[in-house]
């Protein structure tokens, strides 16, 4: 009997082992199933894809469940190129991040450097000669001023592609340079309403030859030629 007993404890303690270790490699297995092994990047070119990529795949190999959602966005906010971006998880181990392009508004200097104005109210330094078109912005200002601006002209009637240049001036107003050569200063008080009323007199043919319009003074226009 006392043998019986013996090699009932042993073979329960057998049994126990077999269990505690089939956990316990399952446990692993999970762990290692839900390892990060592939984080995808588009929405850029492929070179600033790369970038972003760099920058965060650090995360792969780690539990999928335990991704820093946090850091991830910090590390993508960073980049001054994008706008807007999704992150996916597929499940088991995959990271799908989506990407949106920033637009580029204008072009301005910072410490005689030329940065591109995006939509997203950053500044990108510049490096592609191919976006010579956007108009030029002069003045050391807030972002947000000439994002300010940008809405308004952007719903009146006068054609953003006219506009060659914008100066900003500490008085919180601007004035605005076309590519015919016509200079127009606005008043520090400005909406959509008053611009549309400063096209139609722009557009007017008695002032058609004139090379400065000066709407700083209420209801009062003074001429250069």
């Amino acid at each position: 009997m006392m043998h019986q007993s013996i090699s009932r404890k042993i073979l329960i303690c057998f049994f126990l082992l077999i269990i505690l270790t089939s956990v316990n490699n399952l446990k692993y297995i999970n762990l290692e199933f839900f390892k990060i092994n592939q984080i995808n990047v588009s929405g850029l070119k492929n070179e600033e894809n790369l970038s972003l990529y760099n920058n965060i795949k650090n995360n792969e190999k780690k539990n999928i469940f335990y991704l820093d959602d946090f850091e991830i966005t910090k590390k993508i906010n960073s980049n001054n190129l994008v706008e807007q971006f999704r992150v996916f998880k597929r499940y088991p181990s995959t990271i799908n991040i989506n990407l949106t392009r920033t637009n580029f508004l204008g072009i301005t200097k910072i410490n005689n450097d030329d940065y591109l104005i995006g939509s997203n109210g950053k500044f990108i330094r510049k490096t592609d000669d191919q976006l010579n078109d956007l108009p030029f912005v002069f003045g050391s200002m807030d972002i947000n001023n000439f994002l300010k601006i940008k809405e308004i002209l952007k719903n009146s009637k006068i054609e953003l592609s006219r506009i060659e240049s914008l100066y900003y001036f500490k008085s919180n107003r601007w004035d605005i340079k076309f590519k015919d050569g016509l200079i127009i200063r606005l008043p520090s008080k400005l909406d959509v309403n008053i611009l549309d009323k400063i096209f139609k007199i722009i557009e007017d043919e008695r002032f058609k030859n004139l090379k400065t319009l000066d709407f700083r003074q209420k209801n009062q226009i003074i001429t250069y030629e």
